[in-house]
């Protein structure tokens, strides 16, 4: 592991009371955008994935000594890997974000898990770390231009449960990455 420079903490400085208030809104906007993120990667949904990003933005995936990708092309290439896994999930918390005018910097952690089939067998993959990202608010829109992903932790190799048997013995309902389950009619406008 390389020696990183310390730069002064930017979160040691906590923005007072009055600017928090006026950037309710944009933080509201930009955390909606990590949820959204989540959803598309867990959904497949090259579509909503795409909303996060600005056309023109970068994402650096947790590959070492590789140059970011185009993030549209990120999603292109791995939609098409997570199909062939049967579930996956992200979740985002502690997040922390600094915003100066139309720019924004943001660090969140994640936890994502993905079944898989290795060995012949389905293995859950954990994974822990942190999302890096630069905001950029444009057109009244606040969307990631940059995407940093670091990994803190991860485990490969837990056999996956049973899903035939249910969590408790019986069969659960269970979500379905591809649409088809009770979230997609859930967000159908109110009657």
């Amino acid at each position: 592991m390389t020696e990183q420079t310390s730069a002064p903490d930017p979160f040691l400085t906590v923005p007072d009371r009055a600017r928090v208030l006026e950037e309710m809104p944009d933080r509201e906007a930009i955390r909606d955008c990590l949820y959204r993120y989540c959803r598309g990667i867990d959904r497949c949904d090259a579509d909503l994935l795409r909303s996060v990003y600005w056309p023109d933005a970068l994402d650096s995936h947790a590959v070492p000594h590789k140059p970011p990708l185009n993030a549209y092309y990120f999603v292109e290439r791995v939609i098409p890997i997570l199909k062939t896994m049967r579930v996956t999930q992200h979740q985002i918390t502690n997040v922390l974000i600094r915003i100066d005018g139309s720019q924004a910097k943001c660090e969140s952690y994640f936890w994502a898990v993905h079944q898989e089939e290795r060995q012949g067998e389905q293995q859950d993959v954990h994974a822990a770390g942190r999302y890096l990202d630069r905001f950029q608010l444009r057109e009244g829109q606040w969307r990631i231009a940059h995407r940093h992903v670091l990994i803190d932790w991860f485990r490969v190799g837990d056999k996956a449960s049973d899903w035939e048997t249910g969590m408790f013995g019986k069969p659960s309902e269970m979500g379905d990455r591809f649409g088809r389950d009770r979230s997609n009619t859930f967000f159908s406008p109110l009657d």
